[in-house]
């Protein structure tokens, strides 16, 4: 089946299997390695991107279903020069981070949030990443992560408005 797919601002047409988890497209034929695949349930949310801004797990969205939208992965936030992305640089500072397995979904779960709540409360950052799993950190540098990107003003659009960055649909 014929799909054409923007993912971080690229837009290319694939012929593809009807069957192909969003997921493996993103690795396998776009080869972005970061959402990485670490249940093929939904239950981990290592897979995390942006499917039109709004934060999907990818393993449990057929390629096919993504026709016609835009996708957007960890790889697009920073910039050319290398410059990190507000919640990269959060993530980085507060040690929201460990084997890093986790982390590029919860950096994607973390715009998805701050672009629909630039000012969550500390609950709420806890329910908007309970579906991604973190066996490392013990998630209170991940909170604190997330909470110090609010405060830095990340409202999500930073990523559509940057020089070099893929933006959003």
């Amino acid at each position: 089946m014929q799909i054409t797919i923007t993912v971080n601002g690229q837009s290319q047409t694939d012929d593809v299997e009807p069957r192909l988890l969003l997921v493996h497209y993103l690795r396998e034929w776009r080869d972005l390695r970061a959402a990485n695949i670490g249940c093929d349930t939904t239950s981990c949310g290592a897979c995390t991107v942006l499917l039109d801004g709004q934060s999907v797990k990818s393993c449990t969205v057929l390629a096919v279903q993504a026709d016609g939208h835009a996708v957007q992965t960890v790889e697009s936030l920073a910039a050319d020069d290398g410059e990190l992305h507000p919640v990269q640089q959060a993530f980085r500072q507060e040690h929201g981070l460990q084997c890093g397995f986790c982390t590029p979904g919860m950096i994607m779960a973390t715009v998805g949030l701050l672009s629909e709540n630039p000012a969550p409360t500390e609950r709420e950052v806890r329910e908007a990443l309970e579906g991604n799993y973190c066996r490392c950190t013990g998630y209170h540098n991940i909170v604190r992560a997330v909470l110090a990107a609010a405060d830095a003003g990340s409202d999500g659009a930073d990523a559509e408005a940057a020089p070099g960055i893929g933006g959003r649909a």
